[in-house]
């Protein structure tokens, strides 16, 4: 059975000039794995703003029906790769990159944390067979990584919508070949093959 990926990033935001989840990404599209020969991925980044998460998220889903999500963020103080587990329904007074901050409460009146439909112990252990260090997460932030994943379990409980969606932080990535104490010790190649291993996972998973 032939099966959708829609893999996200974001760009730059305050604070994070360079967001390594778009290069990413972007790799990830051009994946040509036999494992992978009925998947297709559909690469997308999301300007950093909580507007174009509403705009863009149900235009997509419309656009070419996923049957699943496979969501990257920054988490710029981030040591290891990060499963989420659950978003919060929870936004912080940080503006984002188009200055525009949010109210106190995704949904109002509505469930304070929810569940990301993610098969999160082969992702862990996806990324642990990687090599890089990898944590399960019940935290998402307050930010748009963590409004990404609420309207992400929306659209998975939707008639019709992916029944998979997982978000995965991840941290800086160097620039150099040997890390400067202090400074981040994943590189992008880390990150790539760590993403190749959870593209598997969820092509697993939505088949």
């Amino acid at each position: 059975m032939a099966v959708t990926i829609l893999v996200t990033g974001f760009g730059p935001f305050p604070g994070a000039p360079f967001n390594p989840t778009g290069p990413l990404v972007a790799r990830l599209a051009r994946l040509r794995r036999p494992g992978l020969a009925d998947v297709k991925i559909v690469a997308h980044v999301f300007p950093t703003s909580y507007s174009a998460v509403d705009r863009d998220l149900p235009e997509l889903i419309a656009k070419h029906r996923p049957d699943a999500l496979l969501m990257f963020g920054l988490a710029p103080r981030a040591k290891a790769i990060r499963i989420e587990t659950r978003a919060r329904s929870a936004t912080s007074l940080l503006p984002d990159a188009g200055g525009a901050a949010r109210a106190s409460k995704i949904a109002p009146g509505g469930p304070t944390v929810v569940a990301l439909p993610s098969p999160t112990m082969q992702l862990q252990s996806a990324a642990r067979a990687s090599r890089v260090p990898v944590a399960r997460s019940h935290d998402a932030g307050r930010y748009l990584c963590n409004y990404l994943c609420w309207r992400a379990t929306e659209v998975a409980a939707s008639r019709g919508g992916p029944h998979v969606a997982a978000f995965i932080h991840v941290p800086p990535v160097r620039r150099k070949v040997r890390p400067r104490r202090g400074k981040p010790h994943l590189s992008a190649d880390d990150l790539a093959r760590a993403g190749v291993r959870l593209v598997m996972v969820i092509a697993a998973a939505a088949r």
